[in-house]
């Protein structure tokens, strides 16, 4: 059975987030060293999640990446509502994030646990599982570290030494951001996997207040972020070129870069904006820098 768990545990701020400078240091060196890569929740292209399925099965729209051939990529998942899969495998391990709706992955024989949007949950490879959901929409994110992605028989079950977790929102632990001067009511983040050590590749929940306008930023080679919940407006960094229109972002919608950029993001007054974040290192937000 899976283990419903804290994901993060952290002593300290200090001790999750590891060493860094504070805001003064994290500021400069803003530009952007290759174009965003910006794909909204309204022009994501659906298919069948299981081609031998069909349009039994559940839809699947990429964000990044070809779950298909060799590779890691991202994707979202949806699920009608009463979905309940046979008893499978995947031939690799996976990790998700509910954006709406619930879901409840584990052992044929657990006890339901349904997670509501926000909850994050990983499947290992080759363990014998089954996915149901219930909601108007159900809709989470899907991200494998290498393909392709398939849906293998229980027959094919194998033992992969990993464990599978599952966390609520309610089991997250939030710390202050990274780069941005300590608040109460200050950007957050959650470390869900991985290490910022030596700028090992990780992924983390940041969570901007109601009414934020500032800068997420990775430090890496490879920067991937996905609307988990909320509304986000996007806008280019402040060296992008002139003219450039920012676009509001459903939940579903993801943008990223592959090296060292700022991503200007702002929130509604009335609504919190949630993103899960995958790169390399630290991800830190930043108070917003004005244009030339």
């Amino acid at each position: 059975m899976k283990l419903s768990l804290l994901l993060v545990l952290c002593l300290s701020p200090a001790a999750c987030l590891g060493a860094r400078g504070g805001p003064d240091t994290a500021a400069p060196g803003l530009e952007t060293d290759s174009p965003p890569e910006l794909v909204l929740f309204s022009d994501v292209e659906w298919g069948p999640l299981n081609p031998a399925r069909g349009d039994k099965g559940p839809k699947a729209g990429t964000l990044w990446g070809d779950r298909t051939g060799p590779g890691p990529s991202g994707f979202l998942v949806e699920f009608v509502d009463g979905f309940e899969s046979p008893p499978h495998i995947h031939n690799v391990s996976y990790r998700g994030a509910v954006l709406s709706g619930l879901v409840h992955n584990d052992d044929p024989d657990a006890a339901e646990m349904w997670m509501p949007a926000g909850s994050f949950w990983t499947q290992p490879r080759g363990a014998v599982h089954i996915t149901s959901a219930r909601g108007g929409r159900n809709l989470v994110y899907v991200e494998i570290e290498e393909g392709p992605y398939l849906v293998l028989p229980v027959e094919e079950a194998f033992e992969a030494g990993e464990v599978a977790v599952n966390v609520e929102p309610s089991g997250i632990a939030w710390v202050d951001a990274p780069g941005w001067p300590s608040s109460a009511d200050g950007p957050e983040l959650a470390r869900l996997w991985g290490s910022v050590e030596e700028g090992e590749l990780n992924g983390a929940f940041v969570r901007l207040p109601a009414g934020f306008t500032g800068m997420v930023r990775g430090q890496g080679s490879t920067f991937r972020a996905v609307v988990i919940q909320g509304r986000a407006r996007y806008g280019l960094p402040a060296a992008a070129e002139d003219g450039a229109v920012a676009r509001t972002l459903e939940p579903g919608s993801s943008f990223g870069s592959g090296g060292d950029a700022a991503h200007q993001i702002s929130c509604g007054p009335d609504e919190a904006c949630v993103l899960y974040v995958r790169t390399e290192g630290h991800v830190e937000v930043l108070p917003a820098q004005p244009r030339d």
